[in-house]
């Protein structure tokens, strides 16, 4: 078999780009996902007898030359690309085979399964990339099959490329391997640090797929379907035993299922609950909106700590634009209920969806305000290419830039609207989280956490350090014309 690097690569400073981030872009504070896409794999690779090694640089502060010594000593590489880092990606993997010419290098990811002969021909250091997911289609090769006998690739002969048939996707999920055993050999959990969940926290997915139909959204479009596939509660639950007495040392406080929809079946969550219950854990996890009181009831009393909840706006039109298929109204329910019951929510909204217009931004703050989560992101819309709304964005004429990010990795806006620019939408997330958090009962909660939890304490310092350093450096580099002045921002 061939000795196989699976790598995150490094990018952007404060890059918050894992492998199953949504939003990948720079930060004001340090935070990392974990790479989970890449475990499953590794861990296929391992169970077969050959030898495979998780690399996530950036949490790991492994810079693009010290990733090529690395790289060095393996055979094959499977590089998990994101649209805002392939440019980047592709200069890494040059450099990697012009010190090992043998090398074999395959991109896996969204953008190679939307645009898999744009990426084959933006290098020949690329021997192949997989369509959606890659489990099965890299372990193969790493195992020496040929390209053209195995499913779900594309690859150039002749300067033509040829395509395999994709393989459906797999159903019984019970079948991959843990990829919280590669996480205790292959990284340092204590580097991932999400300011909303616990440090350190354990990352791993229980389902696959998504059914929603939310326009916006990369995952189920590009990449893994709207197919829901589970893995049995018990499996699940065998998994987060094994992690809870594996990861002890390091001081494991919370494990997050970062599933696209971790809660779609209440049924499935309820039994999730009297599974987890005796384990005595903290965990969280992604959710939409949809469950009742009397579940949320159950998940708390099951260790459940936070949702991370995509409500996107507070008006109902734009919900019904992007068919989120849940309404305003029932998500203030649902977050109200989370409060009473003790889950803490964190709030992802979008700034510049299909409908917006400044009176709809206005009544979307003040619906965050209403509903008062204990954390909130706010990004600008970002049409990434092969969903449904990127063709909105195209059929409309109002795309002004295909590009994510900026030189520091600052998102930015995709779209100019008739009645509102890009450059104001930029404005409108800067002017959503000042108003949102400089509240009192926001500073409260702050201040609150601060006062009674070293922990908290420590990393709110840190946490407000790195968040006034990266303004500051930030504005240097604008008054010098080292990168592009963002809305509003001035020399």
């Amino acid at each position: 078999m061939l000795k196989t690097l699976l790598l995150n690569p490094p990018s952007f400073e404060k890059f918050d780009g894992g492998a199953s981030s949504r939003w990948p872009a720079t930060r004001e504070i340090e935070s990392y996902w974990y790479p989970v896409w890449l475990g499953y794999p590794a861990g296929m690779i391992r169970d077969l007898g050959g030898h495979s090694r998780v690399l996530d640089a950036s949490p790991h502060h492994v810079g693009p030359e010290e990733t090529v010594r690395i790289a060095a000593d393996y055979e094959f590489v499977i590089l998990f690309t994101s649209h805002v880092g392939f440019t980047n990606d592709v200069l890494l993997v040059e450099r990697m085979k012009e010190l090992n010419p043998s090398l074999k290098v395959a991109f896996v990811g969204p953008p190679v399964t939307t645009h898999p002969e744009v990426a084959l021909r933006a290098s020949t250091a690329i021997d192949f990339v997989t369509h959606k997911e890659f489990d099965y289609a890299v372990t193969r090769f790493a195992s020496g099959e040929a390209l053209d006998t195995i499913p779900g690739v594309h690859f150039l002969r002749d300067n033509q490329m040829v395509s395999t048939a994709p393989e459906p996707p797999v159903e019984n999920l019970d079948r991959f391997p843990w990829v919280s055993k590669i996480w205790k050999r292959d990284l340092d959990i204590t580097k991932y640090n999400v300011p909303f969940l616990l440090n350190p926290y354990l990352a791993m997915y229980s389902t696959r797929g998504c059914p929603a139909l939310c326009t916006f959204c990369l995952w189920p479009q590009t990449f893994d379907g709207h197919r829901w596939r589970t893995r049995s509660v018990e499996d699940v639950r065998n998994e987060v035993e094994w992690a809870l007495d594996a990861f002890k040392p390091e001081g494991l406080q919370e494990i997050f299922f970062d599933d696209d929809t971790f809660t779609y079946s209440p049924k499935r969550m309820v039994e999730m609950a009297k599974a987890f219950k005796p384990l005595q854990f903290q965990w969280s996890s992604t959710s939409r909106s949809h469950l009742d009181y009397d579940t949320l009831k159950i998940l708390a009393d099951s260790g459940c700590r936070l949702f991370i909840v995509g409500f996107e706006s507070g008006n109902e039109q734009i919900l019904k634009n992007i068919k989120k298929g849940i309404t305003a109204k029932r998500s203030l329910e649902f977050a109200k209920d989370c409060h009473k019951v003790g889950i803490k929510v964190h709030a992802d909204f979008i700034i510049g969806l299909p409908g917006e217009t400044r009176e709809t931004i206005r009544e979307t703050i003040e619906y965050a305000k209403a509903m008062d989560p204990e954390t909130l992101q706010v990004s600008v819309a970002h049409a990434y290419p092969g969903t449904e709304m990127y063709q909105w964005f195209e059929e409309q004429g109002i795309i002004m830039t295909t590009k994510m990010s900026d030189e520091l990795g600052q998102q930015l806006p995709m779209a100019n609207f008739p009645h509102l620019s890009g450059a104001e939408m930029l404005e409108w997330v800067h002017r959503f989280y000042d108003e949102y958090y400089f509240r009192p009962k926001p500073i409260y909660r702050i201040i609150k956490n601060a006062m009674f939890k070293t922990n908290e304490r420590k990393r709110l310092y840190k946490e407000a350090k790195e968040f006034l350093a990266t303004r500051a450096r930030r504005r240097d580099l604008v008054k010098t014309g080292q990168v592009t002045p963002l809305a509003g921002e001035t020399h």
